[in-house]
């Protein structure tokens, strides 16, 4: 009973001119991480527009000011329910704690090293610290931005035998913390105790570019920092300054500013350095959960009635 127009193609986005063009008239939209939901494309749906489902757990695609001004314009004009939002947290918190831990491993161990001198000829003789790394078992491990995937995370890699967990946040967390064992910590603390330090905070004007210069010099040098939140948290230039210099010992990133980031991006150039194509929740199990959560939530609310995973505005 629903009629739909759909961009059939998983290589490349639906061009911004045919979007702006499509959307034009729709009672809803759903959308992924590349597009930007913005005034411009809400002016081109026009009035009509009454539900967005984004499959992402993140939202830094959309802008939110915008979508609650078209909100009291509807209320104030039409006197309706204005644009309502779903989203898809939780089904991916299993792939993406996945994810980050394989991530970690791969980036403290130089798994992505190793396997180019092993292809590549330079496996010789027996050496006594060639390739060596960075272990888990008693180290320190910190989570900036407690939530479900960070919990998640952790829970995975207490086996491994970590000494210790330690979390900041706006606030303490203490209901979350209490399922790791974790303590509330300040910034300052985070970077200078944590062996391996994993971004799990979601991007907003207070978290951007939050893992900077200042950052990096507060950590060991022996330190491992992992990013699979999203990479506007993180001034890349600062952490390229940070790992050439050797100020940390290697970064796993899975998200980059832009996306996918040139390969002629200086990132690349470093071997301490693992880079992702934003493939955190690339698992088959999880993609279909996100796209049935992202089609009920939109057609719950075409219906009227109340999402499976609703976004408050």
């Amino acid at each position: 009973r629903v009629q739909f127009d759909l961009w059939d193609s998983d290589d490349v986005p639906v061009p911004r001119k045919e979007l702006l063009q499509k959307v034009k008239g729709v009672d809803a939209l759903v959308c992924v991480l590349t597009e930007k939901i913005d005034a411009e494309l809400l002016d081109a749906a026009g009035p009509n527009l009454k539900v967005l489902s984004t499959m992402s757990v993140g939202f830094d695609h959309l802008s939110l000011e915008e979508l609650k001004k078209s909100i009291l314009l509807q209320l104030c004009v039409y006197v309706c329910v204005g644009i309502r939002v779903g989203y898809t947290p939780d089904v991916l918190t299993d792939s993406v704690a996945e994810l980050t831990v394989a991530l970690l491993l791969t980036t403290s161990r130089r798994l992505i090293e190793a396997t180019h001198e092993a292809k590549s000829g330079g496996w010789g003789t027996w050496r006594t610290l060639w390739l060596c790394g960075y272990e888990l078992a008693n180290s320190t491990v910190g989570i900036l931005g407690l939530g479900r995937i960070g919990v998640a995370i952790a829970e995975r890699l207490k086996p491994f035998k970590v000494k210790k967990f330690i979390y900041t946040d706006v606030a303490p967390r203490p209901e979350l913390a209490s399922l790791i064992d974790a303590e509330y910590v300040s910034m300052d603390e985070l970077a200078s105790q944590s062996d391996f330090l994993t971004v799990c905070c979601a991007l907003t004007p207070e978290t951007k570019d939050i893992c900077n210069k200042d950052l990096f010099s507060k950590m060991k040098n022996t330190s491992i920092f992992i990013n699979t939140s999203r990479g506007g948290v993180v001034d890349q230039e600062d952490l390229y300054e940070a790992l050439s210099s050797g100020q940390i010992a290697g970064a796993g990133l899975d998200v980059t500013v832009p996306e996918p980031l040139p390969t002629s991006h200086p990132l690349f150039t470093l071997n301490n350095c693992v880079i992702l194509p934003h493939i955190a929740s690339a698992s088959y199990s999880t993609r279909n959960a996100m796209s049935a959560l992202a089609a009920n939530n939109l057609l719950l609310g075409l219906k009227g009635q109340p999402m499976i995973k609703e976004l408050k505005l």
